[in-house]
């Protein structure tokens, strides 16, 4: 792996009409399919979280395995809670909201709240002047030159895989997911102390049934594992070899979903656990369609299609990623941004 870039993939050219005719045909949301997808997502979930708690006094050997299938069982539940939020799961908005509701005291995420900075997330993505709500902290090379000794040390931490990757998530859904942002309004405030309310509920209520030190341990490994699973599948749909970064008037929504958000081709049983997820392309450019959509859109026409698919191997490039580099248009890493030190302090004397 290398922290540069290798080259940069051509960019699609877009016709707006174009794309927005392809993609209407994907918005309708089915019923069915939705309420398949719940059947065979959560009824799989329940039963191995109970499996993992009858193999406890069995062996560890029996519960590891146990904890990653049920760990990409929640990243899939997450995926309908997601879809909820953006109200493409169901037709009915009340059915949206009330499995999102749902779905989220099962991934311990807020609906409202979460609903509110996802939208964010999706009207400010690749854009450098908008950048530090719902995304992964990045700093350009120039930004981070400038910074405080403090503050570099935190960025630095913050970017290590270790963190970044094992301890930030199970602190996301754990910690910091109880408390509401100061931005927030009266409603999004509500849903994180309605969703407290119903986690403390379902704590309680599993802990008499399963035992509180079972109950707990077997939760927080789920939780580590969907988290750290559904971090990397974020990270990567953002943090990619060629993504799109822009500022001010020349940032494109269109550039943004179909430069800036990846097409992450996985294995067969990969995509079924990350519920289509990696058509993320697709998803930032029309938000509306239901995953169980987005690989039928991404196939209807050549026009996406041309976007150039990073695969399982050609992404652990993204861990070299630190920095966005201004002047290449590119994302670097350490060794990248020392050569690029180097030449400034050259270019100086």
């Amino acid at each position: 792996m290398t922290d540069e870039a290798d080259s940069i993939p051509a960019k699609p050219r877009v016709d707006n009409a174009a794309w927005k005719a392809i993609v209407a045909k994907y918005q309708e949301p089915s019923t069915w399919r939705a309420l398949w997808q719940i059947v065979n997502t959560v009824v799989p979930y329940a039963g191995v979280w109970y499996l993992m708690h009858v193999c406890l006094a069995i062996s560890w050997w029996l519960v590891i395995p146990l904890a990653v299938l049920a760990g990409g069982l929640l990243v899939r539940v997450f995926i309908i809670f997601h879809d909820c939020g953006h109200g493409s799961f169901f037709k009915s908005r009340r059915a949206n909201d009330f499995v999102g509701f749902l779905s989220g005291i099962l991934t311990f995420t807020p609906y409202y709240h979460w609903r509110w900075e996802h939208a964010i997330h999706h009207s400010s993505a690749g854009h450098l002047d908008k950048r530090g709500t719902g995304d992964v902290w990045t700093m350009t090379v120039q930004e981070y030159l400038e910074s405080s000794r403090w503050k570099k040390f935190s960025y630095r931490l913050a970017r290590n895989p270790i963190v970044l990757f094992v301890i930030a998530p199970l602190f996301l859904f754990v910690v910091s997911q109880r408390f509401p942002s100061p931005k927030a309004s009266r409603r999004e405030r509500h849903s994180v102390h309605a969703m407290n309310a119903c986690l403390l509920g379902m704590v309680l209520a599993l802990g008499f049934v399963f035992g509180f030190k079972d109950y707990l341990l077997i939760q927080l490994i789920i939780i580590m594992v969907a988290g750290g699973a559904g971090v990397w599948l974020f990270y990567v749909q953002h943090q990619f070899e060629g993504v799109y970064w822009e500022r001010g008037e020349d940032w494109s929504f269109v550039a943004a979903a179909l430069e800036g958000s990846s097409f992450y081709k996985l294995p067969r049983i990969l995509q079924w656990f990350s519920g289509n997820i990696g058509f993320h392309h697709i998803h930032h450019l029309s938000p509306r369609i239901p995953n169980y959509n987005l690989e039928k859109c991404h196939q209807a026409d050549p026009l996406f299609q041309e976007v150039k698919p990073i695969t399982l191997l050609s992404s652990l490039k993204s861990f070299n990623f630190r920095f966005w580099d201004e002047q290449h248009r590119q994302l670097i890493g350490y060794r990248r941004f020392r050569q690029l030190c180097r030449q400034q302090k050259s270019l100086r004397s």
